[in-house]
């Protein structure tokens, strides 16, 4: 896989490098609530850009219908760009139209425009090769040379990740390279003890990486909305907590694969419920319940893992030399309901040294809602070894599979 250094040092002065990047940020309106993602690329377009490059950055944002929607605009994107990078950022009003053939002409040597929402084009997300295949043409009729920086989207076959890359000279981005380079050494390089933690809503989400990892991991700590499926399957009543009937056999066999090969799967001992889900545009004192997992009313549910959880998690990581985190303890965007996720963060950034006095723990935060929560709690990010940029993208790795943005950018 080609680097950007490589790229930089054959020449990209004057011209045109089409960058694909990652910049699918929550918005509220138009205000961006977690810039993390757009924040994490520019130092590839700053590079580019620095060594005289016309940069052409383009991204998807959320999931619009293959045709122009307003509320998926990229705009705002390019506002917040530009003040990261400290200049203007052209923006073009479309993805491969006038507007953008026009702003990609005006460019000069050094700047940067960011075209509309990829994905207001079907055939971006096309599963036709000859549709998709259309599209990456007139993309790439914009650029002479292609940068792969937008890991967020590797695990997905579409034109601008897949197709396009194909049909120009490309390399992977500063962003990429630092991905794959931490993926490495959570899958082929790990120092161990090797813990991971798996959260988020559900258990069907989690499977193919929980069975690859059984391979890989010395613990595994399961919590989240996912939990009581587990908790359902050692016996347990979980009120009316999210479950997932239908993977209950799954979970026993992984529970007795576990068993088996001595890795340690670590489940809540207490949790913290409620008669209802909370209002999070109304976060109001909800008077949550501590319980244990073993009395769980049958009129409440889970909504976060409990105190004594806490402390149990907290000490099955204190000796890690390797942490894995994806997915919140619980509904972390409620007030009561987000000490669970909190403490699996200070947790990480409090891993003292490991057995036998080697270098501090390598903890990363896997992207997704584990990264959001992060920001939205107030930790300094570089507390962390790594915080990914792709939630999606970092767990079929691990499940091994191939990527085809990845697979697109080897030589």
């Amino acid at each position: 896989m080609k680097t950007i250094d490589e790229l930089v040092d054959e020449g990209v002065g004057g011209k045109r490098v089409f960058v694909r990047a990652d910049l699918n940020v929550p918005l509220s309106g138009t205000t961006i609530t977690d810039d993390g993602r757009i924040r994490a690329v520019v130092p590839t377009i700053a590079k580019l850009a620095e060594a005289g490059a016309k940069v052409i950055v383009a991204s998807h944002l959320g999931r619009p219908k293959g045709a122009p929607d307003p509320q998926f605009s990229l705009a705002p994107i390019a506002a917040r760009l530009g003040e990261l990078l400290g200049t203007q950022v052209a923006f073009a009003t479309d993805t491969v139209g006038e507007s953008a053939r026009a702003t990609v002409d005006s460019l000069t040597d050094g700047s940067v425009a960011l075209l509309e929402n990829l994905r207001f084009n079907p055939g971006e997300t096309s599963k036709d090769d000859a549709e998709r295949g259309a599209f990456a043409d007139q993309l790439a009729a914009l650029a002479e040379l292609y940068v792969g920086d937008g890991f967020g989207a590797v695990h997905r076959k579409h034109a601008s990740v897949y197709d396009l890359p194909a049909r120009l000279p490309h390399a992977a981005g500063l962003l990429i390279a630092t991905e794959v380079a931490v993926l490495r050494k959570l899958t082929d390089e790990v120092s161990r003890p090797y813990a991971v933690v798996l959260g988020g809503a559900k258990v069907s989400d989690k499977l193919g990486v929980i069975d690859h990892l059984l391979e890989r991991a010395d613990r595994i700590l399961i919590g989240g909305g996912m939990v009581y499926t587990f908790l359902k399957a050692q016996g347990h009543e979980v009120g009316n907590s999210l479950l997932q009937e239908d993977q209950i056999p799954a979970v026993t066999e992984y529970l007795e694969r576990a068993k088996a090969k001595g890795v340690e799967f670590v489940l809540p001992v207490d949790v913290v419920a409620a008669p209802s889900f909370p209002d999070l545009k109304n976060p109001v004192d909800t008077n949550p319940l501590v319980v244990g997992v073993d009395a769980i009313p049958a009129d409440v549910l889970g909504l976060d893992i409990g105190p004594e959880s806490r402390k149990l998690f907290a000490s099955k990581l204190a000796d890690a030399a390797t942490v894995f985190w994806n997915g919140p303890m619980g509904v972390f965007e409620h007030p009561d309901y987000a000490e669970g996720t909190r403490a699996i963060a200070q947790a990480l950034i409090d891993s003292p040294l490991p057995p036998a006095g080697g270098p501090p723990a390598f903890t990363v935060v896997g992207g997704g809602d584990s990264a959001a929560a992060v920001r939205i709690l107030g930790f300094d990010e570089n507390a962390f070894g790594h915080i990914s940029t792709g939630g999606g993208a970092s767990l079929e790795y691990l499940e091994g599979k191939t990527l085809p943005g990845l697979a697109a950018l080897e030589d």
